[in-house]
């Protein structure tokens, strides 16, 4: 049993990927090549927006987007502390201040009171300029909630939905809950290429104009005039090939993560914590994540009977080393150093088979109750 099966994904699409990556090295262009605009307008399709820009990853998104706002020193950026790093990572390497805040314990996305909280005391120095929730696992965060708290401050939000791409909530797709949504295409996502790659979906010409000035090291009109700072921030012409080819049944992959999810939660609901969705939200399903004590003794008992686990994640960010010199917000982040120690993910993936959801459901039945 795999944790995340490629091989299987692959094994359906091998033919098409196969002649997808001979054309590339048929017409040689490989950076920037007839393929990259085409994956921006199918993905762009999918999720109902009209300005998609690619990336050579996800950090580069948030990266992008942070730099099309002007992010610098003396600026508070709110992010949640229970996620992975690039999110506050691209707020300090931009040299501004990332803000930790805690998260809800059912959803494990951004905490709507206590961003209110964090924002109404930032540490004193700095100006707080924006949001950057992040749909964790595959739910989105409640933006309609978040933007009622910033949107009165003058404040942006930059969705970071490098798990949720192909999700929804009350109506509204992934994409179009903010005014820039960052992505990645990290192989594990549940859009996922060979390599690294990202994309931002954004809602304002304007600002997609400079997006794609920065992808490409600053870039004007005229090649050797760059007009502000940038980065080398392109997609490979490769993984847009491959892309287009996962793309094309992606929506079956969300329905078979679904179906899963749902298996998983009429299963194992009576045991442990099972993720809550809210009304009228859809999940991705990026992990499928449950909570139990005694962490380390389950994880042993399902490993001898087969099944592999992942935790995600088992340290914070305000405890890593590298940030622990960042302000934590007001509210304190007791939920997320409590989910820190009891959240377990389990296999999820478009290809897992019946039999081993049922080994799976079977397995950690047992692994509670020993």
């Amino acid at each position: 049993m795999q944790f995340i099966d490629l091989a299987a994904q692959q094994a359906r699409l091998r033919e098409g990927i196969d002649q997808a990556i001979t054309s590339v090295l048929d017409h040689g262009r490989y950076i920037m090549g007839p393929e990259v605009a085409e994956f921006e307008a199918a993905l762009g399709e999918f999720c109902g927006a009209a300005h998609v820009v690619s990336c050579a990853s996800g950090t580069d998104a948030l990266m992008m987007a942070l730099m099309v706002h002007g992010v610098g020193p003396g600026d508070a950026v709110f992010v949640p502390t229970f996620t992975f790093a690039s999110t506050a990572e691209a707020v300090a390497l931009l040299g501004a201040t990332p803000v930790f805040v805690d998260v809800d314990a059912q959803t494990f996305n951004l905490d709507v009171a206590k961003l209110a909280q964090a924002i109404a005391s930032v540490p004193n120095g700095l100006r707080p300029v924006g949001v950057i929730p992040v749909d964790l696992f595959g739910l989105p965060a409640d933006y309609t909630s978040i933007n009622e708290v910033v949107a009165p401050l003058g404040m942006w939000v930059i969705a970071d939905a490098a798990q949720s791409f192909g999700a929804a909530r009350n109506g509204a797709s992934v994409g179009s809950m903010a005014s820039m949504t960052t992505t990645s295409f990290f192989p594990a996502k549940p859009l996922g290429c060979y390599g690294d790659g990202g994309a931002i979906i954004a809602t304002d010409p304007a600002q997609v104009e400079i997006l794609k000035s920065i992808r490409v090291h600053g870039s004007g009109t005229e090649k050797y005039d760059n007009v502000r700072i940038g980065i080398n921030g392109r997609l490979d012409t490769i993984q847009a090939a491959i892309l287009l080819q996962k793309l094309s049944v992606f929506g079956d992959e969300i329905q078979a993560r679904q179906a899963v999810a749902d298996r998983y939660a009429d299963g194992l609901a009576a045991a442990v914590v099972v993720p809550t969705t809210p009304v009228g939200a859809r999940s991705t399903w990026a992990q499928y994540t449950i909570q139990v004590d005694d962490r380390a003794g389950v994880i042993a008992a399902l490993q001898a009977d087969g099944v592999p686990t992942a935790v995600y994640y088992p340290r914070p960010l305000h405890q890593q080393t590298a940030y622990q010199g960042f302000p934590i917000g007001d509210g304190g982040v007791e939920v997320s150093e409590t989910l820190a120690t009891s959240v377990l993910s389990l296999p999820m993936h478009p290809y897992l088979e019946p039999a081993d959801q049922d080994q799976v459901i079977e397995a950690v039945r047992k692994a509670v109750s020993r």
